[in-house]
C-alpha cells in the first residue's frame, strides 16, 4: 500500500453508492464487502475508490469494537448486580449510555459499555459500584497554578510497544509518541531506547521514535521533559480589534462546518462580542451538556463533531472535536493537542484544545475534564480547563490525523491521532488487541 493510504479516510463525507450504503445500515458486513470490492475491481470509478477502501477498513473492524448481544452484555452487568433487569438495560440504552450497532443484521454493543455505565451508576445503575476518588492532591495542585500564576513540572516516563504473536525474523516497524518541541515543553531528552531507533523531528505534527527491525519485536524509550502550565483568567485579558484568520478552516471530514453546527454555534455566541466570550460560552455549552461516553476506534465515527453535538456524547477527543469546530465556525482559531495525561500516579491517553486570543496567544481548553467536572458538581475545576491545564501532559500531536514519520504503509490502529504507538508486522497493521502497549511514570516532580 501507498504510504498516503489513511487519507482514504479524509474521504469519509463522501456518499457511498445507494446499494452499498443500505447493506452497511442494515449491518449485513459480508453483503457491503461483496458489492464494495465488486465496485473496485471493475476499476471505472476511481474518484469512489478511496471512500470505498475506507468504508471496507470501518467494516472489518465493526464486530472487534461491538461484540457483545444483548444478552451477553446484560449478563455483565449482572455478574456485579444480579438484580438488574432487562428494562433498566433499554432504559440506558435508550438514554444513550450504552453505544450500539447493527452488526450482521442484529443489534451489539460495545465493548467498554460497562465501565461507561459505571460513571452514572450513583444515579443510574445505583447496583453497579463506582471506584473511591481522592481529589485531594489534584485540588491543591490546581489551587497552587492559581496562585502562582503557572506550575512547571519535571516528568520522566516509559513507553513500550510488543506484538502479542511473536514476530521475530518478520519486518517489524514500531512506533511510539514522545514529546514535541511546543510552548508548554521543553528540556526534552531520550534518557534510553532499544537501539535502531529514529528521532522524528522535534516540532513534528505527532512527533514519534521510530524502529524498523526482523530482530525484534519490542520496543521501549524512556524520556524525560519538562512540561509548563500557565495560569491566567482569560476573561481578565484585553482582546485586540483584529483577530487572525489562521485556524478557522474546515479540516474534513470530522472538522466540518454542517449548517446543523453553523446554527448551533450563532445560537451559542449570539450574544458574544470578544474571542474569548465566544470561546466562553462554547466551552459552556459543550462542558454542560455532552457527557462522556466511551468511544469506538475513532476510524468507526462518523463527522465527529456534528455527531457529538447531537447525540451529546463522547469521549475525551470527540469534545475537543466539538469545541475546535464550533469555535472555527464562530471566527476563533482553534486547534488539536494531545498526548498523555501523565501524573504521579500513573499514566494514559488524553486529547484537549487550544484557543487563539490576539494579541496575549494561544489558551487551552480541556472540555472532557470540563464536562466530568460538571458532572461530579466542581465548579471551580470546571472553570480552570477553559483557559488553562495543568502540568501534567505530555504533548506529542498538535494536528488531527497528522502523519507519522516516516508515514506507515498500511492502515493505523489509529489513522487519525497517535497516543499509545503503532506497529506493523510485514506490512499489516497490527490493531490494539495485536500489540501490548504501555506507559509507566518513572519520575515526577513539580518545580
Amino acid at each position: 500500500m501507498s504510504p498516503s493510504q489513511n487519507e482514504d479516510f479524509r474521504h469519509l463525507m463522501d456518499a457511498l453508492p445507494a446499494d452499498v450504503e443500505r447493506r452497511v445500515k442494515a449491518g449485513d458486513i459480508p453483503g457491503a464487502l461483496r458489492l464494495i470490492d465488486s465496485y473496485l475491481s471493475s476499476g471505472t470509478q476511481p474518484e469512489l475508490a478511496p471512500r470505498l477502501r475506507a468504508e471496507r477498513e470501518r467494516l472489518k473492524r465493526l464486530e472487534a469494537n461491538y461484540p457483545l448481544s444483548r444478552e451477553e452484555a446484560i449478563a455483565q452487568v449482572r455478574a456485579e448486580w444480579p438484580e438488574f433487569t432487562g428494562e433498566q438495560f433499554d432504559a440506558l440504552v435508550d438514554n444513550r449510555r450504552i453505544d450500539w450497532r447493527y452488526v450482521n443484521g442484529r443489534i451489539q454493543y460495545h465493548d467498554r459499555f460497562l465501565s461507561c455505565v459505571r460513571i452514572y451508576a450513583e444515579k443510574e445503575a445505583p447496583g453497579l459500584k463506582r471506584e473511591a476518588e481522592d481529589h485531594t492532591k489534584r485540588d491543591e495542585m490546581l489551587a497552587r497554578m492559581k496562585k502562582e500564576g503557572g506550575l512547571t513540572a519535571r516528568i520522566t516516563l516509559k513507553a513500550a510497544v510488543k506484538a502479542v504473536q511473536p514476530a521475530a525474523g518478520k519486518k517489524v516497524q514500531a512506533w511510539l509518541p514522545i514529546p514535541a518541541d511546543c510552548p508548554q515543553q521543553s528540556d526534552i531528552e531520550i534518557l534510553g531506547a532499544t537501539p535502531g531507533y529514529v528521532l522524528a523531528p522535534a516540532d513534528s505534527a505527532a512527533r514519534t521514535i521510530y524502529w524498523e527491525s526482523s530482530q525484534r519485536d519490542s520496543f521501549e524509550v524512556t524520556y524525560r521533559y519538562k512540561h509548563h502550565a500557565p495560569y491566567v483568567d482569560p476573561y481578565t485579558l484585553k482582546c485586540g480589534e483584529a483577530q487572525p484568520t489562521f485556524d478557522t478552516q474546515e479540516e474534513l471530514p470530522h472538522i466540518a462546518f454542517t449548517p446543523y453546527l453553523r446554527e448551533l454555534a450563532a445560537r451559542i455566541t449570539k450574544d458574544c462580542k470578544t474571542p474569548v466570550e465566544k470561546a466562553g460560552a462554547i466551552y459552556d455549552y459543550v462542558t454542560g451538556n455532552v457527557d462522556y461516553r466511551y468511544q469506538p476506534a475513532y476510524v468507526l465515527l462518523d463527522d465527529i463533531a456534528d455527531s457529538c453535538a447531537k447525540e451529546l456524547r463522547g469521549d475525551c477527543g470527540v469534545m475537543a472535536l466539538l469545541f475546535i469546530t464550533l469555535c472555527r465556525i464562530a471566527g476563533v482559531p482553534a486547534r488539536w493537542q494531545s498526548g498523555l495525561h501523565a501524573t504521579p500516579e500513573d499514566s494514559g491517553a488524553h486529547d484537549w484544545a487550544m484557543f487563539y486570543v490576539h494579541p496575549y496567544g494561544w489558551l487551552f481548553a480541556d472540555p472532557s475534564f470540563g464536562s466530568s467536572a460538571r458532572r461530579n458538581g466542581e465548579a471551580a475545576r470546571r472553570k480552570h480547563y477553559f483557559g488553562n491545564l495543568d502540568p501534567c501532559r505530555m504533548v506529542a500531536n498538535s494536528v488531527f490525523q497528522a502523519p507519522l514519520t516516516p508515514p506507515d504503509p498500511c492502515y493505523r490502529n489509529d489513522p487519525y491521532d497517535n497516543q499509545l504507538g503503532e506497529m506493523t508486522v510485514d506490512g499489516v497493521d497490527l490493531d490494539s488487541s495485536g500489540m501490548e502497549r504501555t506507559v509507566e511514570t518513572v519520575e515526577f516532580e513539580f518545580l
